[in-house]
């Protein structure tokens, strides 16, 4: 059966590196190296400055594109960094989109952290948020952010693959410590109506679209495909994927207080997204990805 990340055109080191010296011949002498494949794109370092992010599915050009129009605005009014479009590529003889080329964000994408460094950057996350989420709507929308057109918290569209992943990671023997907890909230979970709260969101906000500093902190925001006006509850998934459930409290200090439903589906797009990063990285035969969304879960699930 055909992944959800499966790709519809991969890219090598060496054909980016043609397409990118062809069309900017002022990176020359260019230095690459692939940093990562994601569900949506294939993403090169290069010359240790910018980071290219090319599609491997059509789907993911308008999300780039979005990218392109509203990450600029952002980078004006947040705190943290963020990645800022600064090369526009165009579809080739051999590769058929538009690409695009960023200032690197530094730092790493984290895999297993201690319990102190994700505490740590519990109020940096929050006042990022805070930020993110007081962006006036009416101009996301001018900008071509969409609104929500995946139902990402809808639990009566979602619980049915949510168990069906659940079997998946039982059968590859990946839940070897939160197999009954996670079972136990699939069994007990009911849908919740999602109220029409709008706010521009992330919308893939986890442990692999964040970075961190040399001392374990976080540091910066990145892959923002996803982007769209919706529920902040998709973005405040991460304070149950992320956090400990002992410094949440430290986060809703700084962020706001929010109700008991945003809650909940704040942890349902926790759980469901670190079961699939578990899934994809198993896939990919990535230990650290694997250990980093057992983590993810077992954090969720408290």
């Amino acid at each position: 059966m055909t992944e959800i990340w499966s790709a519809e055109r991969s890219l090598t080191p060496e054909e980016a590196e043609g397409i990118i010296s062809m069309q900017f011949p002022q990176l020359a002498p260019l230095n690459i190296n692939i940093l990562g494949e994601g569900f949506d794109n294939t993403v090169f370092m290069v010359n240790k400055q910018y980071v290219f992010r090319f599609p491997r599915r059509k789907v993911a050009v308008e999300l780039l594109e979005t990218e392109r129009k509203l990450l600029p605005q952002l980078v004006r009014m947040l705190k943290m960094p963020i990645p800022e479009p600064v090369f526009l590529g165009m579809p080739t003889t051999n590769y058929p989109w538009t690409f695009t080329g960023y200032k690197s964000v530094k730092g790493i994408t984290p895999g297993v952290l201690t319990i102190e460094h994700r505490k740590q950057s519990a109020g940096a996350l929050a006042e990022f948020l805070k930020s993110l989420h007081s962006f006036p709507v009416d101009q996301a929308h001018r900008l071509g952010v969409p609104f929500d057109e995946y139902y990402r918290l809808s639990i009566e569209k979602r619980k049915c693959r949510l168990e069906e992943n659940i079997e998946k990671a039982i059968q590859g023997n990946l839940l070897p410590e939160q197999q009954n907890a996670i079972m136990e909230y699939a069994n007990s979970l009911e849908d919740i109506k999602v109220s029409p709260i709008k706010m521009l969101v992330h919308g893939d906000l986890h442990f692999r679209n964040v970075v961190i500093d040399a001392e374990g902190l976080i540091s910066g925001v990145i892959d923002w495909g996803d982007t769209h006006i919706g529920h902040p509850a998709v973005d405040l998934s991460i304070v149950y994927s992320f956090l400990p459930s002992d410094s949440r409290d430290q986060f809703f200090d700084v962020y706001g207080q929010i109700d008991e439903e945003t809650q909940q589906l704040a942890q349902f797009k926790g759980i469901y997204t670190s079961l699939l990063l578990l899934l994809y990285g198993a896939d990919k035969k990535n230990d650290e990805l694997v250990a980093g969304a057992q983590e993810s879960l077992a954090l969720a699930l408290s």
